[in-house]
């Protein structure tokens, strides 16, 4: 699959001048939601993913998603796996398992992504789970924002990536996008005022 010419299909690549939830900047910006408001697409990406997972023999019980971006990609992801979903969500800042989900002791998950930078969410879900007496099998999202290392690329992980490296990480495709902090951002340097378009800014 082709994941760039889906993002730019469903005008989900964006270019300008962006504010990443790190406090960084960016030319680029992937906003999944744009792809994922097509049920048909968010299908075929999620078995895409599934496939992944399938062939390197990992086997679960449940996908988790970190509310909110993840949850629609984790619930496709749920059903091509044919397994439970459910999501973790943010309580006073802090992510918590609510609404009656329940983790068995030994109960393997999958946390889903949406898209994962560092993987800080992620590992706040994988957290979550783990306290509860659940067991990470794998971390998983559509996109790789090319800071960790992912099953079947040649990309080495950065040091600023969060997810633990000795659980695998399958994504369908990696963007490297340069990343400014704010004082030496060269579109600020123009005037630019960066925008911020994700969940946690509008």
């Amino acid at each position: 699959m082709d994941i760039e010419k889906i993002y730019k299909d469903a005008g989900a690549y964006l270019e300008g001048h962006f504010l990443l939830s790190s406090g960084n900047h960016s030319r680029y910006y992937l906003q999944s939601a744009k792809v994922l408001e097509n049920p048909r697409i968010a299908g075929e990406l999620a078995v895409e993913l599934a496939k992944q997972i399938k062939l390197a023999g990992i086997k679960a019980d449940c996908v988790c998603a970190p509310a909110l971006g993840g949850i629609l990609a984790g619930y496709e992801l749920a059903r091509a796996l044919n397994i439970r979903s459910v999501f973790t969500e943010r309580v006073d800042g802090k992510m918590t398992l609510r609404r009656g989900f329940e983790v068995k002791k030994g109960e393997k998950f999958i946390i889903c992504e949406d898209i994962i930078t560092t993987g800080g969410s992620a590992l706040e879900s994988a957290r979550v789970i783990f306290e509860a007496g659940g067991q990470i099998v794998a971390f998983a999202a559509l996109a790789n924002r090319g800071f960790c290392a992912r099953v079947n690329s040649a990309k080495s992980a950065k040091a600023t990536c969060k997810l633990p490296c000795d659980i695998p990480f399958f994504a369908l495709a990696d963007f490297d996008f340069e990343i400014f902090s704010p004082d030496e951002c060269p579109m600020c340097k123009m005037g630019s005022v960066a925008i911020k378009p994700g969940s946690r800014g509008n």
